[in-house]
């Protein structure tokens, strides 16, 4: 129980083969702590919160996941723990995180499943919700064993015909494509921008430094600003030129724009989140 919540927290477990522990997997790289850890859940109360909690507040969580040359020529895999945990984020967090930064996300609990867009175009097809059931979290999407959501498959969640305890981790140019053309994302972007605009109106700077730390937590770079300030003039000159593009863009999705905006303008303000959301600082873990 413990390898698993320290895997939710790390990438790995202290027992890199939890679906096989036990003597014919791998040691474990801290086998002390592995115990400490597991006496102590039990002397807690089996307290899963608690423990996540100890977890997250030691030091060794806590470290720069950044490493020299060195360090990771020594230790690649991060075995010695010399440096905080960075892998990329799993399918659901990165769908949620997106829908929670635009201000779509219903964050209701319970209910029916949800049939988001791209349910659509799955295996087996499924008709998709309108209204609130597209922007439910992801851990209520619909799902069919033998015809899963393909942005979820794409962003490496795990197949339900069998049991896995440890999802695969892949980097691939599919995943950069759903989230640059997927329609969720396309729309999350686009809603994300019109309410930087209503809220920072020409100031284009200041949406730049909201939209950026809402999406990565954190304030950009000088440079970093001066190149997505950049990046809205040159949307903004582009769909200014082809009116019909920024309509179209701002046509994906069930939600409506504001006709109060200029259409290219809350284009360009899309495309520059759209940009953000696939910064790796978006969906890796660092």
């Amino acid at each position: 129980a413990v390898n698993r919540l320290w895997q939710q927290c790390f990438g790995v477990g202290l027992v890199r083969t939890p679906e096989d522990f036990g003597s014919q997997g791998q040691p474990p790289t801290h086998p002390e702590l592995l115990d400490w850890l597991a006496d102590d859940f039990v002397r807690g109360g089996w307290d899963v919160r608690r423990t996540l909690r100890q977890i997250v507040l030691s030091s060794t969580y806590r470290q720069d996941s950044t490493a020299s040359a060195d360090l990771r020529r020594a230790d690649p895999d991060n075995r010695l723990l010399a440096r905080g945990p960075s892998y990329q984020l799993p399918a659901e967090m990165i769908r949620d995180n997106v829908l929670w930064a635009s201000g779509l996300l219903v964050d209701k609990r319970g209910g029916k499943p949800a049939r988001p867009y791209d349910l659509a175009v799955s295996f087996k097809p499924v008709k998709v919700d309108s209204g609130e059931g597209l922007y439910r979290r992801s851990l209520y999407t619909f799902w069919k064993r033998t015809g899963p959501a393909p942005v979820m498959m794409i962003l490496d969640a795990s197949k339900r015909d069998v049991c896995v305890v440890n999802r695969e981790r892949t980097a691939t140019p599919l995943q950069a494509c759903v989230l640059l053309n997927g329609p969720q994302f396309i729309e999350a972007a686009r809603v994300l921008g019109q309410a930087m605009l209503k809220k920072h109106g020409e100031d284009v700077d200041a949406m730049v430094v909201e939209m950026f730390r809402r999406l990565t937590s954190r304030r950009p770079t000088e440079r970093e600003r001066e190149i997505l300030g950049r990046g809205f003039a040159e949307q903004l000159a582009y769909f200014e030129a082809d009116p019909k593009r920024a309509e179209a863009f701002l046509k994906v999705g069930q939600t409506v724009a504001d006709k109060t905006l200029p259409a290219a303008r809350i284009a360009a303000a899309g495309m520059v989140a759209n940009t953000l959301m696939n910064f790796y600082e978006c969906v890796m873990k660092r």
